[in-house]
């Protein structure tokens, strides 16, 4: 049901430090019974917390989040039947946040709108059917917060002494406050949310509090976590508290260098009585804090650590005997819990914090293991498609694309249609109707899917058919590249484009024909076999070797079905040699490292998969766990191992793409994958290796949850252990056994013999 607005959207006649107050106060008109129902429906330009006779409505924090303002600003809808009273108090407090707040490393903010506003509709139902209706209008006021700053890259100051709560109370003297005035708004812009709010999810305390060689302060969290640390202080008034965040240390003392201009820096002006400042107006991502004048002995229970991230059910577990692989997959779990803020970002610390589409192109499958993240990546590709139709079928680089309102980079030549990063148009909604079976993201997405592919297709300049014109962020972070070129990968950028324009025509045929969309099927099958011809006829040799002769090229072509079988045992073998001349250690970058162990051991070289996936050495997965790493880095190399920062402009410690590896290890160690959409039907086939003896996996699926528990010593048979839920078939292949099929329930299998429990 479509809402109606009577609602005005509102803005302060002052603009209070860019953290304003807006109020109003009413009574329940009577003669209409008991209240059977109120809904408050709210939404600002900036970020909101609303409040009711001084309870918020809801946890949520930094609403309506970041969406493409242009097209879609989302509104919440919160019951607040339980708050009301005679005479109430309807109050929203305002922040920056996208809407108004530095984006970008260019230094620019305000690039929606130069004033924050709200927006705001209570309606309430009584027992006889009237409703009263509530809204922002001119007749609210505004005042200050004790927020004197906030930004989500810069951070929060609070000034305790400015702090009092009587503006939510009924009788409120407005001395010093404002009226307000109509802001501009285009109403066919509101949308309701589809995808979760962001919510607080969990605390964490200090692990240990210590002096720097520099005589700082320094507080280690023992994770490397997004969100923002709650103070617990007492203190001469006017005493300022400085907290400034990282991920990492480096020579002892705190290493802010990769994130650039982001100050990540929160001030709190003590009151001089008992304060607690929680600044929830921006978020930052680090593991150590550096705390400067603190009143007396600082103390682990004056400080909390509040991890924040958009609400996602955690769907997909796994463990193993190997310890470092476990840590791996921690890592895995909270890169994606402190990236998925509402936007699938890049990274969470820095002057940056975009959507790269690159990144979540790559990860989404993995993404849709751990979590329930089908409404949340809806919600982005809504915003995608608006960007995209927007840029005449150009997917951009970043969703949404604030990009296109601040000078190009200058590595970067005019934004265009590139491999993997406008892949995202297709590969993500393939990615959901895989993972949770729902044709709905297809539909949705079908045009957006479709306008890629052929936007892609018109620009191929090249008579031979291949995509090997114009710019390619090719397989980025090649860890071979120098640290100030990390487009400059061993892999074919050609290569990599036209291996990715095969995936995307057969994807968008198997779409077309789900659908019902016969002529749309057979267009994109035929650009399909053009492309696959273009590339075996330019790229690939006799022997199997492929142009640039590079990991990347052979384990995209591999995975993605560009070669014959004879070809593609070949391009195995090479692809394996190439791994082992390079000791094991990881040479593909964004492009090739989520393919590169599948296309091992899809052509028989399980072994070189294990040995590549446990090497410890630099560049590897493990190497960054040996390093005490607790998320994903961005580069293989983010802390080299003398412990020094990577010299590289860009570089952060907490960046999902490369654990996209993690999908791998679900499937082939943990054993559990989808034979077709949604996981009616499963494929149990763990494919033990290296010094794994045992290793759990579950997935809760729309059909119930999954469990497998594998283990085996020595060279005796494999014993395995599963739960199938009600409706679900699962087909179980061992090594060394034939295929099996089981249904529901609980069964016990070995590679050599098979008796339901």
């Amino acid at each position: 049901m479509s809402l109606t607005w009577s609602a005005l959207p509102v803005a302060p006649n002052e603009d209070f430090d860019g953290a304003p107050l807006l109020r109003t106060e009413f009574m329940l008109e009577e003669g209409h019974g008991s209240i059977a129902r109120a809904t408050l429906h709210a939404t600002a330009q900036g970020v909101f917390e609303a409040y009711l006779n001084g309870d918020p409505v809801s946890d949520d924090v930094l609403s309506p989040g970041w969406s493409s303002y242009e097209w879609r600003l989302r509104y919440r809808s919160y019951d607040v039947t339980s708050l009301l009273q005679p005479t109430s108090v309807l109050g929203i407090a305002l922040g920056n946040g996208w809407f108004r707040g530095r984006l970008g490393w260019s230094g620019g903010s305000a690039f929606y709108g130069k004033e924050l506003a709200a927006l705001a509709q209570l309606e309430i139902e009584f027992s006889d059917g009237y409703v009263q209706t509530v809204v922002t209008d001119q007749s609210w006021t505004a005042g200050p917060s004790a927020v004197v700053v906030n930004d989500l890259y810069d951070g929060q100051t609070i000034d305790a002494r400015r702090y009092s709560d009587a503006w939510l109370r009924s009788g409120f003297s407005d001395e010093g406050w404002t009226g307000v005035h109509p802001a501009g708004l285009d109403f066919s812009t509101l949308t309701p949310y589809i995808g979760p709010p962001v919510r607080r999810q969990e605390e964490l305390r200090p692990i240990k509090i210590w002096t720097s060689p520099a005589s700082k302060t320094l507080i280690d969290f023992g994770q490397n976590l997004v969100g923002w640390v709650r103070v617990r202080v007492r203190g001469p008034a006017g005493t300022t508290v400085t907290l400034r965040h990282a991920e990492v240390l480096e020579n002892g003392e705190l290493g802010t260098r990769p994130l650039r201009t982001a100050k990540a820096t929160d001030r709190f002006i003590l009151s001089g009585g008992d304060d607690v400042f929680e600044p929830t107006l921006t978020f930052h991502g680090f593991r150590y804090v550096e705390v400067d004048g603190w009143p007396g002995e600082l103390v682990s229970e004056a400080l909390t650590a509040v991890v924040v991230s958009s609400e996602l059910q955690r769907t997909g577990e796994f463990e193993c005997s190997n310890e470092l692989l476990n840590q791996l997959h921690r890592n895995v779990v909270w890169g994606t819990r402190g990236n998925f803020l509402d936007v699938p970002t890049d990274c969470p610390q820095r002057d940056e914090r975009l959507g790269w589409t690159g990144d979540i192109a790559v990860f989404a499958p993995t993404a849709a293991y751990l979590f329930d993240v089908e409404d949340f990546l809806r919600n982005w590709l809504i915003d995608l498609s608006a960007e995209q139709r927007a840029a005449d079928g150009m997917v951009p680089y970043v969703v949404p694309d604030v990009l296109k309102y601040v000078k190009h980079p200058s590595q970067f030549p005019a934004p265009e249609s590139t491999a993997i990063w406008s892949d995202a148009a297709v590969w993500v909604p393939w990615a959901l109707w895989q993972a949770f079976g729902s044709r709905q993201v297809l539909h949705d997405q079908y045009d957006s899917m479709t306008a890629h592919v052929r936007r892609v297709e018109s620009r191929l300049l090249s008579p031979t058919g291949l995509w090997d014109t114009g710019f390619q962020f090719g397989d980025w972070l090649d860890p071979t590249a120098p640290p100030d070129q990390p487009e400059a990968s061993k892999a074919d950028n050609g290569v990599v484009a036209t291996a990715c324009l095969y995936r995307d025509a057969r994807i968008v045929e198997e779409t077309a024909a789900l659908l019902g969309r016969s002529e749309d099927a057979r267009h994109f099958s035929d650009l399909a076999e053009r492309t696959r011809t273009a590339f075996n006829e330019h790229y690939v040799s006799d022997d199997g070797t492929i142009q640039s002769d590079a990991q990347t090229v052979y384990a995209l072509a591999i995975v993605f079905g560009l070669l014959e079988e004879e070809t593609r045992q070949l391009a195995g073998k090479r692809l394996a040699e190439l791994v082992a001349e390079s000791d094991y250690r990881i040479q593909t970058g964004f492009a090739g490292t989520p393919y590169v162990l599948d296309a091992l051991s899809a052509t028989g070289h399980l072994d070189e998969a294990y040995q590549l996936l446990l090497q410890r050495e630099c560049p590897s997965w493990l190497y960054t766990v040996s390093m005490g790493a607790t998320t994903i880095w961005e580069r293989w190399d983010s802390m080299l191992p003398d412990g020094t920062i990577n010299p590289g402009e860009m570089t952060s410690f907490n960046h999902y793409a490369l654990g996209a590896v993690a999908d791998w290890m679900h499937r082939c160690i943990g054993g559990i994958a989808p034979l077709v959409p949604g996981y009616s039907k499963v494929l149990i086939a763990p494919q033990p290796g290296g010094d794994i003896r045992w290793a759990k996996s579950s997935l809760e699926t729309r059909h119930g949850k999954i469990s497998v528990s594998w283990s085996r010593d020595g060279d005796a048979p494999i014993e395995l252990d599963i739960a199938v839920p009600d409706g679900v078939a699962a087909l179980v292949r061992l090594p060394g056994s034939d295929v099996q099929e089981f249904g529901s329930g609980r069964h016990r299998v070995s590679s050599t013999h098979a008796a339901t429990a």
